[in-house]
């Protein structure tokens, strides 16, 4: 029997982009609503540049706030640098810190204001970080299945980064398609060497997609063999540093619905479900 899959919830992702700014108290009360639905993580804010992302200002007002009694969720908050990995591990509700590491020089200075080989670097310090602090590293592999501007891109290339990331005794990885490029087979040919190739790494999809072909990029992931998918309530978010109309995440409501016809996906509360479906309605309406 196929492993169940380990449902990776992202509002952080959802709010980044969104233009107006969501009231700190929103937040809360809408994290504090996922938290009851059952999912396995949820990336929950972000430690980087206010002047970058400033949707994710409040990121520590948040975390101060949020309280994990009585849930086995775990949250996840995303670095840009060791600077902000020591203050997302200053906060004991965070279990895990996550690194979008991109593949393509472009998108890594536009994303982080650093080269491929700076934030190589800078991935170095922060896995010392996460090791001294007991936190969990997460490395995104951005541009993972390719990127629109014209940075060498191969499946070799992915292989020989998430190895040399290994190395570095990082545990989980994912696949990013960050602007919604993938094919479902690239999808299934990508993770599943992976998976093959590093069977002591978690290896996990970050997939962006639209409501026409979810379905297809989900099925190729878990036929490859991928047991951590991320996802989104509303399908909403994507990257404000992409450049290009974000494309939304993949909806996580959709793929709950057919990863329990599939018997992949269990443990989810339908009524703090639809408590969280509400306040998504009402907090991404303007």
């Amino acid at each position: 029997m196929a492993a169940k899959i380990k449902l990776i919830e992202c509002p952080r992702d959802a709010m980044q982009g969104w233009k107006n700014f969501i009231p700190t108290a929103e937040k809360i009360n809408y994290l504090q609503s996922l938290l009851d639905v059952g999912f396995d993580t949820i990336d929950a804010g972000s430690f980087v540049s206010h002047k970058a992302i400033p949707q994710m200002a409040d990121t520590a007002e948040v975390f101060s706030a949020i309280d994990l009694s009585g849930s086995s969720t775990r949250l996840l908050a995303i670095v840009a640098n060791d600077r902000g990995a020591k203050e997302a591990a200053a906060f004991e509700v965070v279990t895990f810190i996550g690194f979008p590491f991109s593949i393509s020089e472009t998108f890594q200075l536009r994303n982080t204001n650093s080269t491929i080989s700076e934030s190589y670097n800078r991935l170095q310090d922060i896995a010392a970080t996460c090791a001294k602090t007991g936190k969990q590293l997460v490395v995104y592999l951005s541009m993972g299945f390719g990127n629109p501007y014209n940075d060498p891109y191969s499946p070799e290339i992915v292989s020989g980064w998430a190895e040399k990331i290994g190395e570095l005794g990082v545990k989980i990885i994912s696949l990013a398609d960050t602007v919604g490029l993938a094919t479902p087979g690239q999808v299934f040919e990508s993770t599943s060497t992976l998976i093959r190739s590093m069977p002591s790494v978690q290896i996990g999809v970050h997939l962006h997609s639209s409501p026409y072909n979810w379905q297809q990029k989900l099925e190729a992931a878990v036929r490859a063999g991928c047991t951590r998918i991320d996802g989104a309530l509303k399908g909403i978010g994507g990257c404000p540093m992409a450049g290009d109309d974000l494309v939304g995440n993949m909806d996580m409501e959709n793929m709950i619905g057919w990863l329990q016809q599939q018997g992949l996906a269990d443990g989810i509360n339908q009524d703090a479900l639809q408590k969280s479906l509400a306040m998504a309605d009402k907090i991404f309406s303007h």
